[in-house]
C-alpha cells in the first residue's frame, strides 16, 4: 500500500483553512485569508513562513528572480491561497511550476473563493 507524503502534516494544514473558511466564508480579498490562515497555523502549532521567497534553478543556477509563496509550511509544503469563482488550469499550473522550480514535493492550493465551499487540491510531483 502506498503511503501519502506528508499525510498528517497535509490534514493538519486542511484542517485549519476548512476552519478559516468556515469562520469567514467567501467574499473577502487575499490578504484576509492569509492573515487568518497565519492566526490559525500559529494557533495549531503548525511551523510555517509566510511570504517566503524561494529561489528558482534553471540549468543548475540560480535565478534572479524569486518566487514568494503565500505560505511555506513544515519547510517542504508551498501553499497558494486564491479567492476566484473557481480554480483552473492556470492555478494549478502556477503550483506545479513553482513545486517543479523549486524542487518542493507538496503543493497546496486553496480557493476562499467559492460560497459553496472551500476548494482545494493537494499536488505531489
Amino acid at each position: 500500500m502506498n503511503e501519502l507524503i506528508l499525510r498528517e502534516e497535509v490534514y493538519k494544514i486542511v484542517g485549519a483553512a476548512l476552519d478559516v473558511y468556515y469562520r469567514l466564508g467567501h467574499g473577502f480579498l487575499e490578504p484576509v485569508y492569509q492573515e487568518a490562515m497565519e492566526i490559525e497555523l500559529r494557533t495549531r502549532g503548525i511551523p510555517f513562513q509566510q511570504q517566503h521567497r524561494l529561489s528558482i534553478e534553471y540549468k543548475g543556477q540560480l535565478l534572479k528572480k524569486k518566487y514568494k509563496a503565500d505560505l511555506l509550511c513544515y519547510g517542504q509544503i508551498i501553499i497558494e491561497l486564491k479567492v476566484l469563482q473557481g480554480l483552473t488550469g492556470r492555478e494549478v499550473a502556477q503550483l506545479l511550476n513553482y513545486m517543479k522550480a523549486t524542487g518542493m514535493h507538496v503543493g497546496l492550493l486553496f480557493n476562499f473563493g467559492s460560497s459553496v465551499k472551500l476548494e482545494w487540491k493537494r499536488y505531489v510531483i
